[in-house]
């Protein structure tokens, strides 16, 4: 199933949004301020992960979206992208089984052919193993960088076209269908931890109409409350998707209201 773009059709809006992405930002600048290492920090931010995904399941949020490790993190010290890779081959292995006995589906995007056969065989066997699961999808994006996003479904729409033996027409939809993460809608809530304010690459095309939210927090101290409070700073966002606010009013009447 493929998604219509906001840019096409005005999506349902509800007070829990159905799809948040986070970049998880602060992790070594977390382990630097208590003089730990910055890998220190990594392994404290699986923790807020675990505790991120429970909460969002909690709440009926029905896609999580985490930016683990982008396209251009792989010029980071070589020492740390070492580690991080340790961390994510870890972190398959101990989580997978929780994850599925929680009916939470796993989705890992991004180009994968820069990771080692283990971690693609690891990611392969997760997906696999949870692809019925319906209560949450769980997308991580590892190598993932939303130009990349853009340029590779470019890239398959002129395959298309090239097998096809004539131009394929090029419509948001016929894009849409190629991107990543096609099988999910736009990102209703974007959170970004650690106090930066910009979206560094992450899901360009997606974030169209996505209402963003910003906290100093840094990603190993984010729980169950930090996500509290940017889903409360969502509901009292006015998403007009280009209409006005007396346009919303007969909607606003029908919104459901959180749940505790």
């Amino acid at each position: 199933m493929t998604y219509t773009s906001s840019t096409v059709r005005v999506p349902d809006v509800a007070a829990v949004p159905r799809h948040i992405a986070i970049i998880m930002d602060g992790n070594g600048r977390w382990a630097t301020q208590r003089r730990l290492p910055r890998v220190a920090g990594h392994t404290r931010g699986v923790d807020a992960v675990r505790a991120t995904v429970e909460a969002c399941a909690r709440r009926g949020v029905e896609y999580l979206t985490l930016f683990a490790f982008s396209s251009e993190n792989w010029r980071r010290p070589n020492d740390e992208v070492s580690f991080l890779m340790r961390l994510f081959v870890t972190a398959l292995e101990r989580e997978i089984g929780k994850l599925h006995a929680n009916g939470i589906r796993l989705r890992v995007v991004g180009d994968l052919t820069m990771f080692d056969t283990r971690i693609q065989d690891l990611i392969r066997r997760a997906e696999t193993k949870t692809a019925r699961n319906t209560r949450l999808t769980l997308t991580i994006a590892a190598n993932y960088g939303g130009r990349w996003d853009i340029m590779q479904a470019t890239r398959a729409l002129v395959e298309q076209s090239v097998a096809a033996g004539r131009p394929v027409e090029v419509t948001e939809e016929a894009f849409a269908e190629h991107l990543a993460m096609a099988y999910a809608p736009e990102p209703d809530l974007f959170i970004r931890t650690g106090g930066e304010q910009r979206i560094s690459n992450f899901l360009l095309w997606q974030l169209a109409y996505t209402e963003f939210y910003f906290t100093d927090t840094f990603w190993p101290d984010f729980d169950a409350d930090a996500l509290g409070h940017a889903i409360e700073s969502y509901t009292e966002r006015e998403r007009r998707f280009g209409r006005t606010s007396a346009q919303l009013e007969p909607q606003s009447q029908n919104v459901d209201s959180l749940p505790c």
